[in-house]
């Protein structure tokens, strides 16, 4: 990972937003202190003094809230460095964490279920939690992108091996709302996934706003970048249906994901208009209807972002700087239409049809008395025609700068207002070339512009298999017999006879190899060997990683000499399971749910109703059903159902797995 401690001004935003995510769990601990105290007492006095308090922890909690959104707005800083005349993009944040410790946890696991030394992983432990470490300040290119991807994936190894699905591990995991600063705290690996991948997405954004847009290859990486976003945050959201923080939950990453494709949309129009528009009949109509396009998509994006619950907790900034660009690029489009009809007279050499045919595609209807053809012959009705969509254009551009007039963020990032002013002037001169004298006549309304684009934009989902790891504690052995949720005996040890040449039994499997065909009158068998044992070493060498020909090999160098091996059995895993479970499927999705924890509710019996769902932690609306309604999040009581289960390295990727 990067230097946390590097003066660059995305470190510093970090940091700013680790200290204000601090000063959030203050005040959001102080709140919930203020309510178990008014729901306890029964003095006027003390609850008139503990309301007045509230109320002021309220109003701070109101400011932080105002000073992270201000982070999330500081567009300019992830912008490239190069000078440019171009809109702002708009990244995400990555999420904050607190430091875990996996050394105690492990170690013990390690000790009490693999019957190993634990002293022997203690590197493996330390790579793990350096790897985390570095995750919290991961570079801004691929290398940082392919560090964040390995930690998840190795996230799937440290899941089936230590995190059984019969009791906690004890590790806590804790992650802050991108956009809200509110602390999540859970003992569920899965909330540690789901934060990775959003930093992942994350991560893509800021990669995309950082590509130089003044160059061909730059807007081409920005456009991957951002397809790339929304496709991470796109499985996250299919994935992980049940998150407990808002910046997670899916109505906000449905919203995310439209963002992130309205700016690849962006950059594809900038792209195709990189080299110059040439003042032409046919190329004007295209990036007509292409600018169309991206201030269609931004429309339907502010319009998403104000949709609950999503209003309550997208930056407002975000919302008006959509809106913004929805009007900014549709006054383009009439701009565009309008030099068309103004500066392109039919000529005699023209293709008619062929003009005919490209204009009759940029509406659905026309104006009352006019006929496509009979505007481009006409060329009266084809300058009204024009200067009514010069009328549209020019309201559009007002539009945009007064709202961004209205916002105080988005009035002070400079190259913006230069934008928004720059083309607002060139449809005022554009209008002001036209002739006027009729203008009093000029009673048309222009049509709305049929969007068109030629290049879809699409998610590109995440590839993981391209990134390879290595499980940090493969010498516990094969992840399918050497699971959390397998169990055996403590490893035995058994004196090997030659008896006649033959040992008595035969082996089979892949690794590490099982005891087959067991003779129960052999000398290994009065010593106690089973069938179905596995062998996990010889003569004093680990060979839960051989094949059957290894280990046969093994023991018959050893002659007429007896020798040594270790073998476990494995015992029945059938064992009740917690009730309060959150369960993943690849093959039904949509019956994960991340459940949060919360440390009294051990105590609820298990045969009472699963409570209502409460909902997420909001800044206004308080939780009148918990006294901890801060830090820990609602939770269901689930099923006590059990559901047979393969083991596979990725539980995220491709198996079911049921954790707490």
């Amino acid at each position: 990972g990067c230097n946390p401690l590097a003066e660059t001004g995305r470190s510093k935003l970090q940091n700013q937003r680790a200290v204000l995510n601090q000063q959030i769990l203050r005040a959001v601990r102080m709140r919930a202190g203020a309510e178990n105290l008014l729901r306890a007492t029964t003095n006027n006095k003390v609850r008139e003094q503990v309301l007045l308090e509230l109320s002021f922890v309220n109003s701070d909690l109101q400011i932080l809230k105002e000073e992270l959104e201000g982070l999330n707005i500081s567009v300019e800083v992830y912008q490239n460095t190069e000078e440019t005349f171009s809109i702002p993009l708009v990244p995400l944040g990555l999420k904050e964490t607190k430091e875990v410790d996996f050394t105690l946890p492990l170690k013990d696991f390690i000790l009490e279920h693999y019957s190993e030394d634990s002293s022997e992983y203690e590197d493996e432990i330390a790579d793990l939690m350096d790897l985390r470490q570095a995750c919290r300040t991961p570079s801004r290119d691929e290398a940082g992108i392919e560090m964040l991807i390995s930690y998840f994936l190795q996230l799937g190894y440290v899941e089936n091996r230590f995190f059984p699905p019969t009791r906690h591990m004890g590790v806590l995991f804790t992650w802050y709302d991108s956009f809200t600063g509110v602390p999540v705290c859970q003992q569920n690996l899965l909330l540690e996934k789901a934060s990775i991948l959003f930093n992942i997405g994350a991560l893509y954004t800021q990669i995309g706003t950082r590509c130089n847009r003044q160059t061909q290859a730059g807007l081409e990486n920005a456009v991957d970048a951002f397809q790339r976003a929304a496709g991470v945050l796109s499985y996250l959201k299919e994935t992980f249906t049940h998150t407990p923080s808002y910046d997670m939950s899916p109505a906000m990453l449905n919203v995310l994901v439209k963002m992130m494709l309205a700016q690849a949309q962006e950059c594809v129009f900038e792209q195709i208009g990189l080299p110059g528009i040439r003042n032409e009949f046919f190329t004007l109509v295209k990036m007509t209807q292409e600018v169309a396009k991206v201030g269609e998509v931004y429309m339907l994006v502010n319009t998403a972002m104000n949709q609950e619950p999503v209003k309550e907790n997208i930056p407002y900034s975000w919302s008006k700087l959509a809106q913004i660009k929805s009007d900014h690029y549709k006054a383009l489009a009439h701009y565009f239409i309008a030099t068309v009809l103004c500066d392109h007279e039919l000529q005699s050499g023209d293709d008619e049809d062929q003009q005919e045919k490209a204009l009759s595609q940029l509406y659905d209807y026309m104006p009352e008395g006019l006929m496509v053809l009979t505007v481009l012959k006409d060329k009266v009705q084809r300058k009204q025609l024009g200067k009514a969509h010069l009328r549209k254009a020019i309201v559009y551009h007002e539009e945009a700068l007064r709202v961004c007039g209205l916002c105080k963020k988005l009035r002070n990032i400079d190259v913006l207002q230069e934008v928004l002013t720059a083309a607002h002037k060139r449809s005022l001169l554009k209008y002001a070339q036209q002739e006027t004298e009729d203008d009093f006549l000029s009673l048309m309304q222009a049509p709305d512009i049929v969007p068109k684009m030629e290049y879809k934009i699409e998610t590109i989902a995440p590839q993981f298999s391209k990134v390879k790891v290595k499980d940090f504690f493969h010498r516990l052995g094969p992840l399918t017999v050497f699971s959390a949720k397998q169990r055996w005996t403590a490893p035995r040890t058994i004196h090997i006879h030659h008896e006649e040449g033959e040992l008595g039994f035969g082996l089979k499997g892949g690794s590490p190899v099982q005891i087959y065909c067991l003779d129960p009158v052999c000398s290994a068998a009065s010593m106690g060997l089973k069938e179905g044992d596995y062998i996990v070493s010889v003569g004093g060498v680990d060979c839960k990683w051989l094949g059957v020909n290894e280990v046969l090999e093994k023991l018959r160098n050893v002659g007429e000499q007896p020798i040594e091996i270790e073998v476990i059995s494995c015992q029945d895993t059938a064992s009740c399971m917690h009730s309060k479970s959150a369960t993943y499927s690849v093959g039904m999705q949509k019956t994960y749910s991340l459940i949060c924890l919360a440390m009294e509710e051990d105590k609820i019996d298990q045969t009472k109703k699963a409570p209502l769902k409460l909902p997420f932690l909001s800044w206004g609306t308080k939780n009148r059903q918990k006294a901890a309604s801060t830090l820990c999040l609602p939770s269901a009581v689930a099923g006590s159902s059990q559901i047979k289960k393969k083991l596979s390295p990725f539980t995220l990727l491709n198996t079911e797995s049921s954790l707490y």
